[in-house]
């Protein structure tokens, strides 16, 4: 069943009134607190969280103003944390990441201040550190089929095709 995302808050509440586990104002603010400042959050996920504890909209709408007061939450902050954590740890490449921000409702200004975390020179070191690795490791006979199979695994990962063909080009 699919429950389209107005509707999820008021199911939630429903359920948290029904079984009388709706948590105030005050501890959802300890808690939200809490929960944003042990890692970066988006708003989305800041919002859900706090709809998930039985609150209603204009309770979420102010303690949301009241974490972005408090610094606790920063939109920009967590994009720049989630790309470069992404990058770094997860080696993927800048489509995959943009796609999960974007996800998680990231604005275009947010995204673009994300991009410039991650330096040209390291990307493409990146790139062609894991189009060397997986190269090694795929066997194929014909080097044009060991080619597309590195490149299917780079575009997965989230790299760009131009920069993918320029890296396989650069090889032979």
């Amino acid at each position: 069943m699919v429950v389209s995302s107005t509707i999820k808050p008021r199911l939630i509440l429903y359920f948290y009134q029904m079984l009388g586990k709706r948590l105030s104002i005050d501890q959802a603010r300890l808690k939200i607190q809490s929960y944003c400042a042990y890692q970066e959050r988006s708003h989305k996920e800041v919002r859900d969280k706090l709809y998930s504890f039985g609150l209603f909209k204009d309770e979420v709408d102010e303690l949301c103003t009241e974490l972005i007061r408090d610094n606790f939450l920063n939109e920009e902050r967590f994009a720049q944390a989630f790309a470069t954590g992404k990058f770094r740890m997860k080696k993927w490449g800048w489509k995959k990441i943009e796609m999960h921000l974007k996800q998680k409702g990231i604005s275009g200004f947010c995204l673009k201040q994300a991009r410039k975390e991650i330096q040209d020179e390291e990307y493409l070191q990146v790139l062609t550190e894991l189009a060397d690795a997986k190269g090694r490791m795929v066997k194929a006979i014909n080097p044009f089929e060991k080619k597309a199979k590195v490149a299917a695994f780079l575009s997965g990962r989230g790299f760009e095709t131009e920069l993918i063909w320029q890296v396989l080009k650069g090889e032979d």
